[in-house]
């Protein structure tokens, strides 16, 4: 945004954390922001409020803002489908209308009175390479068997599941399912004893396009694997007090945005405890073989999932949305 030209006031990385305790220590900084942003409101300095993500902050910012007399449209809706439902009447008041980027949450959050729209999911509109590029690129033989793996992007993430992903390839290497191993590594993740497992820190999307299948975290590297026709495996280890916690809150029994949208069991997902490193070998040695029943499976129901994202101009869509709300 700010190479499109936005003015940005204060950058996401002096208010994001992770922890209970890191979010405490950031409560005085966002109060900072709210305020300002609340008083420029009432100053009649803005005539529309582009809310995205980001709902423990903008759902409360939102509603100060329409007292404001501003309206508010918020992009990319919080995941009340999911967990704590009971917050819809905050993001009724918080937004004049939604814009969604999954298929089946216009009609959800339309039945329960919000003014939503499907505008299509913006990976649509990032540029992706073929296999052939993408392996050349990755300087891979044409017809060797990759194995992807996406253990997640923040160092929490990582930390938890690395282990029990590096466990899983090495497994696959060791039984020649596979002939290369790649994590689609972030800048500063640390990967510890990789061994013959090779750690990229390039774009992650290229990792998608070249693996014949990846072990990846529940999030939305499933559904770049899915634009990329790769099949998956899906992991996520948490602690058990985690795991007990998000049991209690949770609505849907799929964590994976793939199986979601496809509203039924596309890829085999693994994060009920404990989770086993045995159990999800098996679910990916098919998978890593072109030839079996359980690849064309899979790849049948990622073109399914392909279809209901939607078409490209994601953004424009939302554009046009703000536009209408400016008048």
């Amino acid at each position: 945004m700010a190479a499109a030209g936005l003015h940005i006031r204060t950058g996401i990385d002096r208010l994001s954390t992770m922890g209970f305790v890191e979010a405490a220590t950031a409560i005085p900084r966002h109060l900072m922001v709210f305020r300002r942003l609340v008083a420029a409101a009432r100053a009649g300095r803005y005539r529309l409020a582009l809310l995205i993500d980001y709902p423990g902050f903008h759902l409360r910012l939102g509603q100060a803002l329409r007292r404001a007399g501003v309206p508010v449209l918020y992009y990319i809706a919080p995941q009340l489908w999911a967990w704590r439902p009971g917050r819809i009447r905050r993001l009724r008041q918080a937004a004049d209308r939604l814009a969604v980027v999954l298929p089946f949450e216009a009609g959800w959050f339309q039945s329960r009175g919000v003014d939503c729209r499907f505008v299509g999911h913006p990976l649509l509109d990032q540029p992706r390479s073929g296999r052939e590029a993408a392996r050349q690129a990755l300087q891979l033989p044409p017809e060797s068997r990759v194995l992807g793996i996406f253990p997640g992007s923040r160092t929490p993430e990582i930390h938890r599941n690395w282990p029990l992903f590096r466990e899983v390839a090495s497994r696959m290497m060791a039984e020649g399912r596979c002939t290369s191993a790649i994590v689609a590594g972030t800048a500063e993740g640390y990967y510890p004893d990789p061994g013959s497992i090779r750690v990229f820190r390039g774009a992650p999307e290229t990792v998608s396009a070249a693996a014949t299948a990846v072990l990846v975290k529940s999030g939305t590297a499933t559904l770049e694997a899915a634009l990329s026709s790769t099949p998956m495996v899906v992991g996520y280890r948490s602690s058990w007090l985690t795991y007990v916690i998000a049991r209690q809150l949770m609505t849907v029994d799929r964590i994976s945005l793939v199986n979601l949208v496809a509203e039924r069991d596309v890829v085999p997902e693994f994060w009920r405890l404990p989770v086993s490193a045995e159990a999800m070998a098996a679910a990916l040695r098919p998978l890593l073989d072109p030839s079996s029943r359980e690849f064309s499976v899979q790849q049948d129901g990622l073109a399914l999932v392909r279809q209901r994202l939607g078409a490209p101009g994601a953004a424009e869509r939302v554009a046009e949305l703000a536009g209408e709300l400016i008048g």
